[in-house]
């Protein structure tokens, strides 16, 4: 039966001026989303950066000394660091909103009598809609009438088969999603069969995909400890700087009876305290990890979750079109009770006894499919029956018998080639087959086997039989033909050929992987199986989750790896009984129904080619080609990140010990000031390269997959390399200090003795770089290791120095002076040796065959 204007004439549908009504009472029908970030909202964040605020502070002061040129420097260095954060911030804005489907499905309603296109968005309450093959349904809604109609509502309840819709009887109330034969169909969910008429019931943020997207707003989304970590340390120094930064000012209007100086000092040594650079370089650092991870396909929406995926004890991932392809493939015929299994056979001919099966599974399907059941059973029969007698592109079909609550099975006549007879089709469930065959009971036995064998392998089973009809007025039943049985078709939903892999690597990297689906037991058991995973016998449904507690499940989930049957709410608890075991949880997902547990996760992984606009806003990363092994790269780049950032914080510390120290000590015993804000803005554009760039292009150790991962608590910076960090600082500073007073103690003057301790400072600088690359390979190791960031930073460092220290202009701008060739190679020679007992200390570690 197909929809025509009979099926639609007693129905007329809303009229305009009520859908309007409608419309202005209840709201559009969608879904709020995040608010986006504008332009103005994006530059307010960037401006509000305290070390941006400090140079513009100085820089008003020069202009209130009248130093112009000093002014606009400072200014100058603003406005460059401003407009290349900007802009990194904007290009991640428009990232995210080129992901989201903007555009709203298209609906087909009734409205005064007549069908009418509208956007999804414009479906009103008591709407009448009409759904046909490959519609998204725009909204909830009660099904009036419908002829084999399936859906597919993977997206909410995880199931891989598309289910049954039969016609509302007035009086059932609306019920969740899943299952077969409700006379309800949900918004987001596809129509992959047949046809129906459908009245909306609820509408936006009322329908079961609204519900979960509504949910979401009650789960707040944690800041890793890193981000806490990091806002502690800036805590800390921000205080020590406040405090040294009244000091000095104090200090100095006191000694010296220049207040408005003392306040440009405490202003510079604000700047050379300030680590501004944690926060800074931990978003560049994740920035420039996740534009690495986008070439392995994945999206970063939330940057510090990849530094969190490095320490993931446990990865859960939804079955369908995650581990599996969401397709149907035909793996197995039976006939008369020999199995015929063409993936094993790999043939490009099939024996004739299977050719009858293909020929009447193609004839009980429609003939431009649209269900992948009916498409796959066509591709198979054109690979290897195309040509042949079993192929009838030119007959015609004359009616159709649906699906019914009474009769899984549709039966498709077509009319022979002499237009004598009829020849009919039918396929469905076994048991409807067989109850059209009439079968008795030794034959329904027979059956029984075949459907056990098949049903073990995890295949989804359609019986198929055929019937000649002489050429009279069609039965009303399909009861009423005489059908022989054909055969089985055995299909399934094939793993991805990755997964298998891809699972291998998660366990030697230390991951415990879990399965969570909404599939029944056997079909997730014998998909547990085919990708390796652990104790894929042993399970837990959704029906006894519901009777487990909270303490229950958390001790039955340590051994548990394989949930079936499960619905989202559930999938959002196992999620926070793995977090209460102190696991830490990564969660991949696609659809509606993962969106709560993704958000839960502390690391959620949504997929991006088939995957819900819910799912991604919920998620921290999106897999763009929908690729399960691209986690495991995820993996190994989110450990490489955090034992890189380690590197780059422990350099930060260790610079700004000499910064600081030069820009107080000379303050404190009354000598000429060595460094100015311009000289501090010049060493920022030094270090912010070198930990966002050098350090994070740093590879990653051989052995970094075969080590368990992280524990989340391990501090980022810890006694250890807070230790090595300020004696490194304290080394640097020593030296740079004896530079300064040994040229003033030779009359050498304030600007040589301040361009001479500058450029030590800057050559040692350099050498703190190159030594924290690693802090087990001494320095031709580290040299030899290609990362060419480094020598751009290197290079561009010392050029600029030269520049600064032989241009004229800029000369008097930094109120430096030349230096002889013996002078710079003081400069040099010191900033070398203020580290080579770091290197000496790496050599007597390596001999003893340890590393720290």
């Amino acid at each position: 039966m197909e929809l025509n204007k009979e099926n639609l004439n007693p129905i007329s549908g809303l009229s305009e001026k009520s859908a309007l009504e409608r419309l202005k009472k209840y709201g559009y029908n969608e879904i709020p989303s995040q608010k986006k970030r504008n332009i103005f909202l994006i530059f307010f964040s960037v401006v509000k950066e305290p070390m941006l605020l400090l140079l513009i502070g100085s820089g008003l002061i020069y202009l209130f000394l009248g130093e112009t040129s000093d002014a606009l420097m400072l200014l100058t260095f603003v406005f460059v660091v401003i407009t290349i954060t900007f802009y990194q911030e904007r290009k991640t804005e428009r990232t995210l909103e080129a992901l989201r489907d903007l555009s709203s499905p298209r609906a087909l309603v009734i409205r005064d009598g007549t069908q009418k296109r509208i956007a999804g968005r414009q479906v009103v309450m008591d709407d009448i809609i009409i759904l046909r093959e490959g519609d998204r349904v725009p909204a909830d809604a009660l099904v009036l009438s419908c002829s084999n109609l399936l859906i597919d509502e993977s997206l909410l309840t995880g199931e891989s088969m598309a289910v049954r819709k039969s016609e509302h009887n007035g009086e059932d109330l609306i019920r969740k999603p899943g299952g077969d034969d409700l006379p309800f169909v949900y918004s987001g969910t596809l129509v992959v069969q047949g046809w129906g008429i459908a009245k909306v019931s609820s509408i936006g943020i009322q329908t079961e995909m609204g519900k979960i997207g509504r949910a979401l707003s009650n789960i707040c989304p944690e800041d890793t400890l890193l981000q806490k970590e990091i806002r502690k340390i800036v805590r800390n120094f921000s205080i020590i700087g406040l405090s040294l930064c009244i000091l000095v000012t104090v200090i100095y209007g006191l000694s010296r009876s220049d207040w408005v100086n003392g306040i440009l000092s405490g202003l510079t040594l604000s700047m050379a305290m300030l680590p501004e650079e944690f926060p800074v370089v931990l978003v560049i650092f994740l920035t420039l990890g996740a534009w690495r991870i986008s070439k392995s396909k994945v999206l970063t929406r939330r940057a510090p979750a990849i530094e969190t995926l490095g320490a993931a004890t446990v990865l859960c991932t939804d079955k369908t079109g995650t581990l599996t392809l969401n397709a149907m493939h035909l793996t197995s015929l039976c006939v008369n009770g020999t199995y015929y299994d063409i993936e094993s056979k790999k043939s490009d001919i099939l024996p004739e006894t299977v050719h009858d099966l293909i020929e009447y599974g193609i004839l009980a399907s429609q003939k431009d499919p649209f269900d992948p059941i009916e498409k796959e059973v066509k591709r198979l029969g054109e690979f290897y029956l195309s040509g042949s007698e079993h192929i009838h592109n030119n007959w015609k079909i004359v009616k159709e018998y649906p699906l019914s609550r009474e009769l899984f099975a549709l039966s498709h006549v077509w009319e022979s080639p002499d237009k004598q007879n009829y020849i009919i089709a039918a396929k469905g469930a076994p048991e409807a087959i067989a109850d059209l065959c009439h079968f008795n009971p030794d034959q329904q036995s027979e059956l029984s086997r075949c459907i056990e064998d098949m049903a073990a392998r995890g295949l989804r089973i359609l019986g198929v039989a055929r019937a000649v009809f002489k050429k009279k007025e069609l039965p009303d039943l399909q009861h009423d033909f005489v059908f022989n049985f054909v055969g089985l078709l055995g299909f399934i939903d094939p793993v991805r050929p990755a997964v298998p892999g891809s699972i291998q690597e998660a366990y030697e990297a230390g991951m415990r992987v879990v399965m969570i689906t909404g599939d029944y037991p056997g079909t997730a058991i014998n998909i547990a199986k085919e990708i390796g995973l652990k104790n894929p016998e042993v399970y837990i449904t959704g029906q006894e989750l519901e009777r487990m507690s909270q303490a229950e499940l958390s001790k039955k989930i340590s051994t548990v790896n394989l949930f079936a049957r499960v619905v989202p709410e559930q999938k959002f608890f196992i999620v926070n009984a793995l977090k209460a075991n102190r696991e830490i949880v990564a969660m991949t997902g696609d659809g509606v129904n993962d969106a709560p547990a993704l958000k839960s996760a502390h690391i959620g992984i949504a997929m991006g080619e088939r995957g819900t606009d819910v799912a991604r806003e919920a998620s921290a990363l999106v897999l763009l080609n929908d690729d399960f092994s691209s986690i495991v790269q995820a993996v190994k780049i989110g450990r490489r990140v955090f034992e890189n950032l380690k590197k780059a914080i422990a350099y930060i510390f260790a610079i700004h010990v000499p910064i600081a120290g030069m820009s107080f000590l000379p303050i404190l015993f009354n000598l000429p000031l060595v460094l100015l804000p311009a000289h501090i803005a010049f060493l920022e554009l030094i270090i912010d390269p070198a930990c966002s760039t050098v350090f994070e292009a740093c590879p990653e150790e051989k052995n970094i997959m075969k080590k368990p991962p992280r524990d989340l608590r391990e501090s980022l910076f810890g006694r250890k390399s807070f230790t090595f960090s300020l004696l490194q600082g304290l080394g640097i500073l020593t030296v740079v200090l004896s530079v300064y007073i040994l040229a003033l103690y030779l009359n050498k003057g304030e600007l040589i003795a301040r361009t001479l301790s500058f450029a030590t400072l800057v050559f040692a600088n350099v050498m703190l770089i190159i030594t924290n690359l690693s802090w087990s390979k001494n320095i031709s190791g580290i040299v030899k290791t290609k990362n060419k960031a480094l020598w751009l930073v290197v290079l561009t460092a010392i050029g600029a120095l030269l520049l600064v220290i032989y241009v004229p202009q800029l000369r008097g701008l930094f109120h430096f002076s030349t230096l002889s060739f013996f002078d710079i190679s003081i400069a040099f020679i010191s900033g070398i040796a203020s580290l080579l007992w770091f290197e000496g200390f790496k050599l007597i570690k390596r001999k003893a065959k340890t590393s720290f």
